[in-house]
C-alpha cells in the first residue's frame, strides 16, 4: 500500500456513475418493480452500499476507510432502455474515496444485470466512471 501517513486528514468525497443498457421492456419491468427476482432498484442500491463498505477487501492495496456516508441513486428510463446508477462516498481521512464510489456503482450495476438476466441476456454494463472527487490536494470533475 502507498504510505499516506504524511498526508493531511481532510474531508473527501467521490461520485461515480454507470449505465446499464437493456431493452425498453426490460427497463420497464425494472421501473415497475416486477422483475422475476423482485425489486431490482432497492436490491441494487443496498448491494452498492454494502460493496462500498467492503472495498478494501475487494481491491488489493486499497486502504480501508471509515466511511461517513455512502449512497446509491438509481434512475430508470424505460423508453431509452437505461438504468443509470450514481454513487457517492464520503470520509474524513488521509486518502480519497474514489474506489469506494466506483465499487458501489459497479456492484449495483452487476446486481441489476443479475436480476434481469432471466428476462434478457443482452444487457450491457457501460460507462462506469468517476464523475468527481473533492478533498486532498486536488479537486477533480469530469467535463
Amino acid at each position: 500500500m502507498v504510505d499516506v501517513g504524511a498526508k493531511a486528514v481532510t474531508d473527501r468525497r467521490a461520485v461515480a456513475e454507470g449505465v446499464v443498457r437493456m431493452a425498453p421492456d426490460t427497463a420497464a419491468a425494472v421501473a415497475a418493480g416486477n422483475a422475476p427476482k423482485g425489486d431490482v432498484i432497492s436490491t441494487a442500491r443496498i448491494a452498492g452500499i454494502q460493496a462500498a463498505k467492503r472495498t478494501a477487501e475487494l481491491i488489493p492495496l486499497c486502504h480501508p476507510l471509515p466511511l461517513s456516508f455512502v449512497d446509491v441513486a438509481i434512475e430508470v428510463d424505460a423508453q431509452a432502455g437505461t438504468v443509470t446508477i450514481r454513487s457517492e462516498a464520503r470520509t474524513t481521512a488521509q486518502t480519497g474515496v474514489e474506489m469506494e464510489a466506483l465499487t458501489a456503482c459497479s456492484v449495483a450495476a452487476l446486481t441489476v444485470y443479475d436480476m434481469v438476466k432471466g428476462i434478457e441476456r443482452g444487457v450491457r454494463i457501460s460507462e462506469v466512471s468517476l464523475v468527481e472527487k473533492t478533498g486532498g490536494t486536488h479537486d477533480w470533475r469530469r467535463e
